[in-house]
Order: C-alpha cells, then structure tokens, then sequence
C-alpha cells in the first residue's frame, strides 16, 4: 500500500470519528464492561466474605476457607483465555459488536444463577461444584469482552488521542468493581450479619439482571468501525488469515510482549483489591463493613485517574508512562500492608488507593499499545490472547498464592517480594516495547500487507 493510500484512508477516519459520536461508542463499550466487572468482581468480594463460609465449611480455619474459594475464584480466569480465543476468532471474523451482545448476555445469567443456588449444607458437593461450573461460564463471557470493548473505541479514535478515549473502557472496571462494592456495603451494613449471609448476598447477584438488561441495549446502538469493515472485506476477498494461529505465526512477539505487560499490573490490582480484603479481615480485624467502606472510596479515586493516565499515555508516551507504574508497583507491598497494619483507615486508604495509582499507570495504557501492536484484521485475536492468558499465571494465582505465603510465614513481605518479582518481569517487557503514540491504525495495516507480500515473494523463491 503506498503512502498516498494510507494519507487517503486515514482522512475519512477522522471524519467519522466526528460524525458517528465517539461519546457514543465510548458509552456503549463501557455500559457492558461495567456490567460484566461488576459480576466478576462481585465473585471476587464474595470469595472472602461469603462462599468460604457456605461453599466450603469444611476447612480447617477460616483462611483455609477463603483459599478454597479463591480457587473457584481462578476457575474465572482460566476459562477467560477460552473465552478470549473464542471471541477474538469470531470477533475478527464477524465483527467486535455482535460478539460483545453474546458476551454481556452470558455473563449476566450465570451471575444470576450465582445468587440462586443452595449452600453445602442443603446439597453437598454439588454446591461447589455447581458455583465452579458458573464461574467457568462467567470467566469465558468476560474472556471475550475485554478486547471487543476496547478495540470497539480504539478503531473508532484519532490517531492523537487513542489513548485517553480506549482507557475509558478500563475506567470501567474500576466503575464494576465501585458499583459491586457499593451493593455488598449497603446490605452488609443494613443487615444483621445472620441475615447477610443467610440471603442477603443473593440479592447483589439478582441485580445484574437488571443491569445487563441497561447495557444489551446501549449495546444495540452502535456500529463496528470503518477501519474494521475495510479489513473484514480484505479477509474476504483475498483470503486473509486471521484468528489466533495467524496471530501466533505472524506476531509471536506481539503476543508475548502483550503477556509481559500485563503480568506485574494483574497482580498487583487482585493484591490490591481482592486479597487486601482477606488480609484485613483476617490479620487486621477489620469490619466488613469498613473494609468494603474504603474500597468504595478507592475504586471511585481509580476510575477518575485512569483517564487522566490515558491522556497523558498520548502526551508523554507509552513507554515511559507504563515504565513508572510497574517501577512504582514494585516499592507497594513493602509498605502498604505496614501501613495497614497500623488498623487507621486513613492510613489504610491511603495504602490501598496508592496502590490503585501505580495500577492506573499500567491500565490506562494497555488498550492502545495493544491495538497498536497488531493489524485490524487479527487484532480481537491478538489482543485477547496476551491480556487475557497471562491472568492463568497471573490474576487468578495472585490471591492464592498471598494467602499462602501469610499462611506459612506469617508475614506480608515474602507477598512484597512475590510482587516485586513480577514487576521485575514487567519492566523487562516495556524496555523492549517499541513506543506507538500517535502511530495510525491504517499504517499498520499496510506494514502488515506489505509483510504479506515478502513473505509471499520468499515463498515463491
């Protein structure tokens, strides 16, 4: 493709850009991610407080407990690679809005099922094994959301301000993760204790119909974008290929890059946000109803800031941006837990939305330098498989394996040295990264078709 096509695709670009309401499709991206973090984060906050109660009462201790529920809790994420394969496949195929319909729907009803099914005491095994079975279901749903999400409003921004508009999709898990927090807060602290273990949690789950109802249908309003539309008759009409064997044949480095990235920041937010909890109820004594208090304060400080991360990814780059986040996250857990230790909530608060800071300087960005890593069409593909593979190892291990380490050495630093370690990994990633502010969408698809062609020429030879 000659530099004169490319000038010439971009321009309309820009122009629908302005005409087809970027706000509108930011909403719409949002609208579904903030239903489906919700229930994903919901089962996160019920892990601690709920299931290990009534999932598996079996347990020696009460952190024995929490650990057998964060271990359905990993089931989540092993099965949102799946999901990510499947979605991203499909998506590239068919398009990023009818795949992200499917995935809000599927999310929604097995949340719901969540909040009706009978404890260990009613049903036995079953109990476990039936919330394991939902979990998968929820894991695979929110597999395929997050790279439709974003890529819906990455191929729809301007070249100059991709990445403050795609990091408000990632504004809105913190918004799900508020909005779950704010649910169990109201009915743990209206409740007795009896009355929110007994049923009271179930309603937290029941509400997601409704929301899933509100963000289907803001879904229905928008479009897939023009970029994309271009390369899905490519793919037909030349045969193209696309999906994950493509991705992994053409752009192994991409996707392994991708991986690093996103090691260190899935980390250290499930410290921040899901084992924190367990740390406070357990080594601090905290009420719950406090605890959940001060995550609410938190998650509302973190959806602010991760736009503002955004802008400023398009102003001073990705690199260095990404860079001071996984540096930052590295220096948390050494004096985050001291300080919530000292059982101050101010001081507790700080501690957590510190940590949701460095956070926020990994997470505004990774949409797009991620879509900016592969071409349109096997972008679904290609960003879904680094963010979503690496929380096997990563997000979904994290909970599990802090509790362990609090559990066998009775401290929270080996957990500052787990963290550390995976930052460590995470700045090795970003040196390497190449830096793509500002870069166009287009102009990567016509260093992709140009690959194309020498490797067609190669093979001719």
């Amino acid at each position: 493709m000659s530099t004169e096509k490319s000038a010439a695709a971009r321009r309309p670009e820009e122009t629908d850009v302005k005409s087809s309401g970027l706000k509108k499709v930011v909403t719409a991206s949002m609208a579904g991610t903030v239903v489906e973090w919700y229930e994903f984060f919901l089962y996160a906050s019920a892990a601690t407080l709920v299931f290990g109660k009534l999932f598996f009462p079996n347990s020696g201790t009460e952190l024995d407990g929490i650990i057998a529920a964060f271990v359905t809790y990993a089931v989540g994420f092993v099965a949102r690679p799946i999901g990510g394969i499947v979605f991203g496949h499909f998506g590239d195929k068919f398009g990023r809005k009818q795949l992200l319909q499917l995935s809000i729907v599927l999310v929604g009803v097995a949340t719901f099922l969540m909040g009706c099914l009978p404890t260990f005491a009613q049903i036995g095994y079953w109990a476990p094994a039936l919330l394991v079975f939902l979990r998968f279901v929820q894991g695979f749903a929110v597999g395929g959301e997050w790279g439709g999400a974003v890529l819906l409003v990455a191929e729809h921004s301007p070249n100059k301000s991709r990445g403050f508009w795609s990091s408000w999709p990632q504004s809105a898990v913190p918004m799900g993760n508020l909005l779950a927090t704010a649910v169990l807060f109201t009915l743990s602290s209206t409740l007795s204790p009896e009355a929110f273990l007994g049923w009271g949690w179930r309603v937290a789950f029941w509400l997601s119909a409704v929301i899933v109802i509100i963000g289907y249908y803001i879904r229905t309003k928008v479009q897939d974008a023009p970029i994309f539309l271009e390369a899905r008759k490519e793919v037909t009409v030349e045969n193209k290929g696309y999906g994950v064997a493509e991705v992994f044949r053409r752009y192994p480095r991409g996707v392994f890059t991708a991986m690093g990235l996103r090691f260190a920041e899935n980390i250290l937010y499930y410290l921040v946000v899901t084992f924190s909890i367990t740390y406070l109820k357990v080594v601090v004594q905290t009420d719950t109803s406090r605890i959940l208090l001060l995550l609410l304060v938190a998650h509302f400080i973190h959806f602010c800031a991760v736009p503002l991360v955004g802008k400023m990814s398009d102003s001073l780059g990705r690199r260095p941006v990404y860079m001071a986040g996984a540096v930052l996250a590295g220096t948390w857990g050494f004096f985050a837990f001291p300080m919530m230790d000292t059982g101050n909530d101010l001081i507790i608060l700080a501690a957590i939305t510190i940590g949701l800071l460095f956070h926020a300087l990994m997470y505004a960005g990774q949409p797009s330098i991620m879509a900016e890593m592969f071409p349109t069409r096997m972008r679904y593909s290609g960003v879904s498989l680094g963010y979503q593979v690496t929380s096997i190892v990563a997000g979904s291990l994290a909970p599990i394996i802090a509790s362990s380490l609090l559990g066998s050495f009775g401290s929270s630093v080996p957990v500052a040295f787990y963290l550390l370690g995976a930052c460590v990994v995470t700045a090795i990633s970003v040196f390497f990264l190449k830096e793509t502010r500002g870069i166009s969408l287009h102009d990567v698809d016509a260093a992709d078709a140009q690959g194309t062609a020498d490797l067609l020429a190669a093979a001719r030879k």
